[in-house]
């Protein structure tokens, strides 16, 4: 085995890391605990982030709302700690600024239009979600206005025949207007994807010029046949009867907001296919602006340049990788692509060397990670938090449901229902987690509690939920970290099973694509994916392990829900609804550790890849978390029996030998 610096090695070997999954002590102390909100580490070369001291108008006036809960990381927030860090690690530029921080904020009629220079009354912290704490509003408005100013730097050299000024908008739920000193300049729809406006011809003259940008946003929440996932009006008064299955909306922008210089032909997609077999990676490079351009591409593994190739924009340009340093759980390795444009554009792109596949192990299709079996023990998180809703109050809170589902022996993270921050996903390729993306559903056709009633969605709902999911996959598929797509949940707004799978393995070959996690819960028989997944909820025993014999990999979407609400820490004291209640911590270590035996007996004896515990962190008034939903509390008694169940079930497939 070649020898490398830490976190550049090759990939150790499968017996190695079984080896090291058996000893879960040993691991439990390799990953030791950290309290809650400890400062971490940043991803190196991020660009440090021009802050509200960057000479960008500043406003005043906010100040944030009492949650009912708070977490470690709340009282961190301020104007000056907005979620500054450098957004979008995939596609890295040097210059940018932050339009993070206070804007002026207004709730709007139906019919009702900005008008230009005039002063909004409110003011909100950007990008916290209207309805939390963090935002100052604290309340839900189905149209809104933002307004904010800021100042063009002098050094971007920005005009119409020279560099273009994109506005990036990470995250708007649901509908965006984006207007520029008046002018509108475009409209989104879908809360889940970026996107980014040219906001160049709209600009008014002068170096040091103040511009207005104001966004106008509509959310009809369930009103609408848009995707949502777990939202709905009805949980805005925690204490009010509801399903436990439905949290609060979060309307209004909910990523960061950013201006970036660009040449005017730039880099706006870069699309890397590893292939650890051909020991090479194809990139192609989407270019704005010239779809003709020249790009250069140089690959590097550490400060070391590897590979390089030319050509054409928008084809495919192989670089070879020879005796790739290969990613994983355990090694976690990426590589540095460097990407240029004649013009002068250039961009940085870090990828892992990998592959996801469907093969043998042990006699039957199992999922492989670069053609190994290993077991993809997961926990389910919903990224919900009490003092931000969908956004985390800081980048070390973003990291530490990441972080922390390591350290407890997990390999995958189900991202249900919602989708985040680039940068969670980077945390996730940075340490070495799998993910399952879901699709956020929609509030149309079958839904909790009668998702098993056929309901077909209408057609402009279907519509709008494929054209957002293409834009979601295109988007993360950056990421080394995702190794499966979930289209539909426990069939909540499900139709055409089949075709919207088959439309999501064209949009990315690469990847498993799961067509419904939870197809018992909804009955819904029609299949056209590469999983075939059960939801086993509402009892102890996490079985049965679905035993398909059409080619497809067996797993276990969710199981468990042993839940108790840890007191002091409820959403609202006396109503949480746990799935499986539990007297307590002891009850609950006891229960996770017998089901987890069970599910590694699934993994040796009865084919399971992988099974899915619901879940990580508590949710409003969902309490079926291993940690508090303020992620206070970790709630089983014996954080060491977690580590070792963890661990066990990856150890049980010790001998299982992967084609």
């Amino acid at each position: 085995m070649r020898r490398e610096p830490a976190m550049e090695r090759d990939e150790i070997s499968r017996a190695t890391f079984l080896r090291g999954a058996a000893g879960a002590a040993g691991l439990g102390a390799l990953w030791a605990m950290g309290s809650p909100g400890a400062a971490s580490a940043a991803p190196a070369g991020n660009p440090a982030a021009p802050g509200p001291g960057s000479g960008q108008p500043a406003e005043s006036g906010w100040s944030p709302k009492k949650p009912r809960l708070s977490t470690p990381w709340t009282d961190q927030v301020s104007p000056r700690n907005a979620r500054f860090e450098y957004p979008r690690p995939q596609l890295r530029r040097e210059r940018w600024v932050s339009l993070n921080g206070v804007w002026q904020f207004a709730a709007a009629g139906a019919d009702e239009r900005p008008v230009p220079g005039q002063t909004l009354d409110e003011r909100i912290l950007v990008p916290y979600p209207v309805e939390s704490a963090l935002s100052g509003i604290m309340r839900h408005e189905p149209r809104m206005f933002y307004r904010r100013r800021f100042v063009v730097p002098r050094s971007w050299r920005i005009g119409s025949h020279a560099n273009r000024l994109l506005l990036h908008l990470d995250g708007v739920d649901h509908r965006a207007e984006v207007l520029v000193n008046g002018h509108s300049l475009g409209v989104h729809e879908g809360a889940y994807d970026r996107f980014s406006v040219d906001v160049t011809e709209a600009l008014l003259p002068g170096a040091r010029t103040e511009q207005e940008l104001v966004v106008v946003v509509d959310d009809p929440t369930e009103n609408g046949d848009q995707p949502l996932g777990k939202q709905r009006v009805a949980a805005l008064d925690p204490e009010a009867p509801h399903n436990n299955l439905y949290y609060q909306p979060c309307s209004g922008i909910w990523q960061p907001v950013w201006l970036e210089p660009v040449p005017r032909a730039y880099v706006e997609d870069l699309v890397v296919v590893p292939d650890i077999d051909a020991g090479t990676a194809t990139v192609t490079a989407h270019v704005a602006g010239d779809a003709g351009a020249q790009v250069r591409l140089s690959l590097y593994h550490g400060d070391r340049r590897v590979a390089s190739a030319s050509g054409p924009a928008g084809t495919e340009l192989e670089l070879p990788v020879h005796r790739p340093t290969l990613w994983s759980p355990d090694n976690p390795f990426r590589y540095r692509l460097e990407a240029e444009v004649d013009g002068g554009d250039r961009v940085s792109h870090l990828f892992g060397m990998r592959s996801v596949r469907i093969g043998q192990a042990g006699g039957v299709p199992r999922l492989l990670l670069n053609g190994e079996f290993v077991p993809q023990i997961s926990c389910l998180q919903q990224g919900y938090w009490p003092d931000g809703l969908y956004t985390a109050a800081t980048d070390d809170a973003l990291r530490f449901d990441v972080e922390e589902a390591k350290k407890l022996g997990f390999t995958t993270i189900r991202k249900h229902m919602k989708t985040e921050p680039d940068r969670w996903y980077d945390w996730a390729d940075r340490l070495g987690v799998l993910v399952w993306q879901d699709m956020p559903a929609t509030a149309t056709g079958r839904q909790p509690p009668n998702q098993d009633e056929p309901s077909d969605p209408p057609a402009a709902g279907k519509a709008r939920f494929e054209h957002e999911l293409e834009r979601v996959v295109r988007q993360l598929r950056s990421f080394t970290s995702i190794v499966m797509w979930i289209p539909f949940n426990e069939g909540w707004g499900a139709y055409d099973l089949a075709r919207v799978a088959e439309r999501v393995r064209g949009w990315d070959p690469t990847r498993v694509v799961n067509e419904m996690s939870g197809t018992n819960v909804a009955d819904y028989a029609e299949g056209g994916g590469q999983v075939a997944d059960l939801h086993n909820l509402g009892q102890h025993y996490p079985g049965p392990a679905p035993h398909p014999d059409d080619g497809r990999v067996a797993v276990i979407g969710e199981f468990g829900a042993f839940g108790y609400a840890p007191a002091g820490h409820e959403w609202v004291a006396g109503g949480s609804q746990p799935n499986q209640k539990v007297s307590g911590a002891r009850e609950l270590t006891d229960c996770y550790v017998e089901a987890l035996g069970i599910v590694a007996g699934f993994v040796r004896d009865e084919g399971l890849s992988a099974a899915n515990y619901n879940l990580f962190e508590d949710a409003e008034l969902q309490v079926n978390g291993l940690y508090s939903y303020d992620r206070r509390v970790f709630k089983a008694a014996d954080r060491a029996r977690v580590i070792a169940a963890n661990r066990a079930v990856v150890a049980a497939a010790r001998g299982l030998d992967g084609k």
